[in-house]
């Protein structure tokens, strides 16, 4: 008899016992949930939890390699949502009390979700419930499944292995506050939570007997060709509703809009739009919000379609594509498009559509809009802003686009005093411990306010890499002109010691004295490199405490001049 491809709903108890011994496999991506996801997760649970207090949740579904009757099982679809909730798991265990004898023993039985205590007599060994990729599980193991989570909070970012581990370290010690902001001393509180996530809170898990059925039933739940998404019943649903003689027209404008965005931009849009509408983060699913903000009764379809989403749709390709077109500014709003589009969230998308679709003929008031918005976004992005205050603010300024304020009287694209003041402390601060993304933006953003307008930034390669090393050999001449430890240790991880390389980093050139430094490692091809803070530094004769002290300065206020982070208490 074949074997058979099974799915079944368990709650979080029975996910996180010896019914199942999760593997991550080698193959797999590393761990990459960061604070945001980490957050939302959170956020969602809390707030269901108050909210619905008689509902179950759903967390989604894994895809598993595993017998029926055996506990091993393979991940193949869900790495990121199980490692995640270990790590929440194991906060949580570490924040209840264990004086009392009874507290001990609940804290255990809590314990018994992250690792498997073992039992004799059912042949159970004692191990972890979930094991990471090779690389990474030695130090999951030690620091979250088994509580040592002081010590994870302690160690140096900057020192990790990988981003993996960073991203471990992160989501525990945001986990840690947020516990403890949420429930503080309320213990009764924070076991009703335990038990809404262990009891009420559900996985599907879809287990199949080898790797080649695993892998056909992650792509039919996740290819982009075959699934059905909320656009094709919106479709199905509007087109349906128009007169059968004007049908095919609209059919065409809508399949026109589709081919032009891609199937997953314009599957994009339409959650672009219904945050447009909506102006707060998405509660249920976007089929059930759109219905719900965007198509109500007394919608039009012929007017949602030529009115509404092709104007939104045009927006949202020359925001995608950099592709602006006007009689004047059209170069330098694309630009700022470019940098936006850099940023790794896309919250300010839906504020783009709706001002660009208003007022794509009024350049000037366009560049103004797009100027602001960027400067707003790249603090958030410096200031590791979370996507709950990012939706707030851009939900704001949705709303004063509809009251028709210009992008100048925009109350909600302004700074706060104190919004300033934390823009130019990260700025100022140890820059190359921010993430890759965080680091890479502020640096060649700061690359483009000093160059002459001409630097085009799409390098295949880019290392952030330091004038001064971070191993300062003994008798080196490193040593000798940077004698003073506390002078290397201020402004090691600051802009004015990184320069921007298009090559990958050389271990063996990072230590060289500076001006071997600068031929042979920092300079490029004919003695001529594609970055002007780097060229900067090849005009020096030396690199002293002095020099880069400086530098520094010089280069804080190119930044607090080009974004205009001057005091402006008028969010």
């Amino acid at each position: 008899m074949a074997k058979k491809i099974s799915g079944a709903e368990f709650p979080l108890s029975k996910i996180f016992s010896s019914d199942f011994q999760f593997e991550i496999p080698r193959y797999q991506r590393p761990y990459a949930w960061q604070v945001e996801q980490a957050q939302d997760l959170f956020e969602d649970l809390t707030d269901f939890a108050a909210e619905a207090p008689d509902e179950d949740y759903f967390l989604g579904s894994i895809v598993l390699i595993k017998e029926e009757g055996k506990p091993k099982s393979e991940v193949i679809d869900g790495q990121q949502r199980l490692t995640t909730l270990t790590v929440l798991l194991a906060v949580l265990v570490d924040l209840l009390p264990s004086e009392t004898k009874d507290e001990k023993a609940n804290r255990a039985k809590l314990e018994g979700y992250v690792i498997e205590p073992g039992n004799q007599w059912e042949g159970l060994e004692a191990q972890p419930r979930l094991t990471l990729r090779e690389r990474d599980n030695d130090f999951f193991r030690k620091y979250v499944q088994e509580w040592r989570l002081g010590e994870l909070a302690d160690l140096d970012t900057s020192a990790l292995e990988n981003e993996a581990q960073q991203n471990i370290q992160r989501n525990a010690a945001f986990f840690r506050r947020a516990v403890k902001d949420k429930f503080g001393g309320d213990l009764p509180s924070l076991v009703k939570f335990i038990q809404f996530l262990l009891g009420r809170c559900f996985l599907v898990a879809v287990s199949t007997p080898n790797q080649a059925s695993a892998f056909r039933v992650f792509s039919v739940m996740n290819s982009r060709g075959l699934e059905l998404q909320p656009t094709d019943i919106v479709k199905a649903d509007i087109i349906g509703k128009i007169a059968e003689r004007e049908r095919d027209k609209y059919n065409d404008i809508w399949e026109e809009m589709e081919a032009d965005l891609g199937r997953d931009g314009f599957n994009d849009l339409f959650s672009h739009v219904r945050m447009i509408y909506a102006k707060e983060k998405a509660r249920r699913s976007l089929l059930e919000e759109f219905n719900q903000h965007v198509l109500t009764e007394e919608t039009d379809p012929r007017a949602f379609i030529s009115d509404i989403l092709k104007p939104f749709a045009g927006a949202f390709l020359w925001i995608r594509e950099n592709s602006y077109v006007a009689s004047e500014h059209a170069a330098e709003i694309n630009g700022y498009l470019r940098w936006l589009n850099r940023l790794d969230f896309s919250d300010w998308v839906p504020s783009a559509i709706a001002f660009l679709a208003r007022y794509k003929d009024d350049p000037d008031h366009v560049l103004g809009f797009f100027q602001r918005l960027e400067r707003e976004s790249a603090q958030m992005l410096a200031c590791g802003t979370y996507v709950n205050r990012r939706i707030e603010v851009f939900g704001n300024v949705l709303r004063e686009i509809e009251e028709g304020k210009s992008a100048g009287e925009m109350v909600w694209l302004g700074l706060t005093e104190d919004e300033v003041k934390e823009f130019v402390e990260v700025l100022d601060g140890e820059v190359y411990r921010l993430t890759p993304r965080r680091r890479n933006y502020i640096i060649l953003r700061l690359d483009s306010f000093i160059s002459d307008g001409g630097a085009t930034y799409n390098p295949k390669i880019l290392t952030i890499e330091h004038v001064l090393p971070q191993t300062v050999g003994e008798g080196s001449e490193w040593e000798a002109t940077w004698a003073s430890e506390e002078d290397r240790k201020n402004w090691l991880h600051r802009i004015g010691n990184l320069v921007p390389l298009n090559k990958r980093r050389n271990s063996s050139a990072q230590n060289y004295g500076f001006k071997k430094k600068c031929s042979a490692y920092f300079a490029g091809k004919d003695n001529v490199t594609s970055y002007t803070l780097t060229a900067q530094v090849l005009g020096c004769d030396e690199w002293t405490p002095k020099i880069v002290a400086e530098r520094q300065t010089q280069l804080l206020e190119v930044m607090k001049d080009r974004w205009e982070l001057h005091i402006n208490d008028d969010k």
